[in-house]
């Protein structure tokens, strides 16, 4: 515990500092805060502490140290907003020697709206119009996440990731953005506790646009602003979790899970909310039997809703999630339906994730 309270520290000197050197940064790259594996959705994201497969990449790179496959891989799916998004996850991790105290992992990730109709042109300069002139373009972000875990000594692991980002809207417009990610997992006892340091040193944007003479005069016509190249700040976040699980007799396994999401990029609509620092708690469990079915579910989202237009009145809501998983030898099949009843403001989403074991000659014989 002596060096986890030496560590821990650091991280929050850092999140601060960088937190009061950009006080006027504005939100960005939010698609990064969605979250990957249909696991970790249907426990509202609280798997900081808990994670320990190649998910740990994105949630917190100490957790790769606990893969126990030689290899492994995951790919996930889900279409959100009812579908109008494609949301895309492969990972792969791999231990780097035979006592598994250190482990790379390779993390991709695509939030996509494609199909999307491009209307400039559909008016001639003769005022006609020609529906043969409509086009199609793509607004997607991509992040790649290149990370390392190492354990520092038994129940106590460190990690981090480095970052690129590539956000693409048609032919009109890009970015490239750079950041870092560092995480801490202790353990002990049933006791899990995890720190997570989301950009730590603020991840920066870099927008070019690339609008023709044509294209600048419709935007003009039609009250549109014109969009010049840019710079796009996102401003660090710490994520502090605690877990706790229990084996219940011979055949069941209970988890338990609460994170604590620290802002300070302005108010936001969370349970806690101020102009300095935001809170955000979620929280999730799992039981699972035999090691091969597992059950879960979680809480996120708190926010206060207005209950009518210019009416002052408001009520907490709250987004539910729910997921099944079944593992079978060496593959593992998550599903997470989030928003369950639509009891939030957010649009619910169907999520499936496929992660595969592969084990080494040595394993098998």
């Amino acid at each position: 515990m002596c060096q986890m309270s030496k560590l821990l520290p650091i991280f929050l000197l850092v999140f601060f500092s960088t937190s009061l050197l950009f006080s006027q940064a504005k939100y960005s790259n939010e698609f990064l805060t969605i979250g990957v594996g249909a696991r970790a959705q249907a426990m509202s994201n609280a798997v900081v502490a808990n994670v320990n497969d190649v998910t740990a990449g994105y949630w917190n790179p100490a957790g790769l140290v606990e893969i126990e496959a030689p290899f492994q891989v995951m790919a996930m799916h889900s279409e959100l907003f009812a579908g109008i998004a494609k949301y895309d996850y492969l990972g792969i991790a791999k231990p780097l020697n035979k006592e598994k105290k250190s482990t790379i992992g390779v993390s991709l990730i695509r939030l996509g709206i494609d199909n999307i109709p491009n209307t400039l042109n559909l008016v001639g300069a003769d005022g006609s119009i020609n529906y043969d002139n409509i086009t199609e373009f793509s607004a997607a972000d991509y992040a790649l996440f290149l990370s390392y875990g190492r354990e520092l000594r038994e129940g106590l692991n460190v990690g981090g990731s480095v970052k690129v980002i590539r956000r693409v809207i048609g032919t009109f417009g890009s970015a490239w953005g750079f950041g870092i990610d560092l995480g801490l997992k202790y353990k002990v006892k049933n006791w899990k506790f995890g720190v997570m340091g989301r950009d730590i040193t603020s991840t920066f944007n870099a927008w070019s646009f690339n609008s023709t003479e044509q294209q600048r005069a419709v935007f003009i016509q039609t009250g549109n602003d014109i969009l010049e190249s840019s710079v796009e700040i996102t401003r660090p976040r710490i994520i502090l979790s605690a877990a706790w699980s229990k084996t219940l007799g011979e055949k069941f396994n209970l988890l338990i899970e609460g994170d604590f999401d620290f802002t300070t990029d302005g108010q936001r609509n969370v349970l806690i909310s101020s102009k300095s620092i935001n809170i955000d708690p979620h929280a999730g469990f799992e039981v699972g039997y035999k090691n091969f079915i597992f059950l879960r579910g979680g809480v996120m989202n708190f926010q206060q809703i207005k209950f009518n237009a210019g009416d002052d009145r408001t009520y907490l809501s709250v987004q539910p999630n729910f997921g099944l998983g079944i593992k079978f030898g060496n593959l593992t099949i998550d599903y997470a339906y989030t928003n369950i009843g639509n009891v939030s403001e957010v649009l619910y989403s169907n999520i499936f994730s496929l992660k595969l074991d592969f084990k080494s000659k040595e394993s098998i014989e």
